[in-house]
């Protein structure tokens, strides 16, 4: 069957007739992973960031699936609920550097990038801003200005920084994980739809039910969980991780699906903004490493359709008249979703 590659890669279409199993002993030759070890470190992750984020594992996951797809993820909900501990989590399990900024209305572009400063010898040399980390915190990303907010978006689409006419490459795995509230709105400015289709997910933590957050106050009794993670893989295995994702096959019928689906938002009278081609190319990413977490070198029509609303919902405008009739994204996607026919699952899986 024919397979795609992402356009981090050759962009040439395999038409090898050779197994999916002699694929996959290449692949795991090549990388030194398997489709296994794949999920086994995957869980790992899970497992370790779950000991700071309790009963969140879906939106941990979630987080993941966009590490290992080099997508960038905002997190928006109420004040408390563990945002910014969610990103410290993440970053202290993977052995990388971490870097923070806190979103304030007077903070500049060069507080993030970095800037030229003049030394002692009379030159310029350039001084690197925190987004120059493997793993960036934007905390309160909507309380910087929209100049400062564009900042980021070179990086996150480019992974590079021009500063004084000259670029700088940004390291890999290169992550962004901004977060905003939705409450307390005075003083903010709201991110542009340019800068959000630069995130690959836009995730909602919401509140933990009881169990879980029973154990966050057993916890928070003694010394803070966070004070002793410790990382579980380093930056040289989530590479690797991110190449082995990458690798994943996509069928045809399910590119068509994913096509399908995207244009169907195009269509749809209650929105004004459909889907562009980057959703649908970062639901093509995501729906790679999502498969490659659960141990799959194949994505199903069940992937697409459940990372479906994360990577889209902050990408579709209401039209005016639906927003008064109550609707929703989420609602009006749901049907969207429904009118589209998905692929069997024979079609989706490699021969």
């Amino acid at each position: 069957m024919t397979t795609t590659r992402t356009p981090r890669s050759s962009g040439r279409r395999a038409t090898s007739t050779r197994s999916a199993a002699a694929e996959g002993t290449d692949r795991a030759r090549a990388s030194g992973l398997s489709s296994r070890a794949f999920n086994e470190r995957f869980q790992a992750v899970v497992d370790n960031v779950g000991r700071v984020i309790r009963g969140k594992d879906d939106v941990i996951r979630l987080a993941l699936v966009a590490l290992f797809s080099e997508g960038h993820v905002l997190f928006e909900d109420v004040p408390g609920v563990g945002k910014s501990m969610m990103a410290r989590a993440i970053g202290k399990s993977i052995k990388a550097s971490v870097g923070r900024i806190q979103g304030t209305a007077d903070m500049l572009p060069t507080d993030i990038t970095g800037t030229s400063v003049l030394d002692q010898g009379g030159s310029f040399t350039f001084r690197p801003g925190p987004v120059f980390a493997n793993i960036l915190l934007a905390d309160e990303i909507n309380r910087a200005t929209p100049k400062t907010q564009s900042a980021l978006l070179e990086a996150m689409a480019e992974r590079t920084v021009t500063v004084d006419g000259e670029t700088h490459l940004l390291p890999r795995p290169f992550l962004v994980l901004a977060t905003q509230n939705p409450v307390e709105l005075a003083g903010t400015f709201p991110l542009p739809e340019a800068q959000l289709d630069r995130f690959l997910f836009r995730l909602a933590m919401g509140y933990p039910n009881k169990e879980a957050e029973k154990e966050v106050l057993r916890a928070a009794a003694r010394i803070g969980p966070i004070d002793t993670l410790g990382p579980v893989m380093d930056s040289e295995e989530v590479l690797r991780m991110i190449d082995w994702a990458a690798g994943v096959s996509v069928a045809e019928a399910v590119l068509d699906y994913i096509v399908e689906l995207c244009t169907a938002t195009r269509d749809e009278p209650s929105f004004v903004l459909g889907a562009g081609p980057r959703a649908s190319i970062s639901l093509l990413w995501a729906t790679r490493a999502l498969a490659a977490s659960e141990g799959r070198e194949d994505v199903y029509p069940d992937d697409v359709r459940s990372l479906l609303s994360a990577v889209m919902s902050h990408r579709l405008l209401l039209a005016p008249d639906a927003s008064l009739r109550g609707d929703t994204v989420t609602a009006v996607l749901e049907r969207v979703v429904g009118r589209v026919k998905p692929p069997s699952l024979s079609s989706a899986r490699r021969g």
